[in-house]
């Protein structure tokens, strides 16, 4: 895009100095979130009690004294 070239049009009405502001804004933030990289989602940890997966792959134990084990 050259100098001269604009980057918003107006195809029709007559919008006033602040309705032109709020569409650059927006323009702005979505040209802006499009090139910005997506940060990667690390999940929180979570604690022993509510962290069901340590239960998985575990064969119960069926012995004396296998509840301590």
């Amino acid at each position: 895009m050259t100098g001269g070239e604009p980057l918003v049009r107006v195809v029709r009405g007559e919008p006033d100095d602040f309705e032109l502001a709020a569409v650059t804004v927006v323009v702005a933030a979505l040209l802006a979130a499009a090139a910005e990289p997506a940060a990667p989602v690390v999940p929180e940890p979570r604690s022993g009690w509510a962290d069901r997966s340590r239960t998985l792959g575990i064969p119960v134990q069926h012995a004396p004294g296998a509840w301590n084990s």
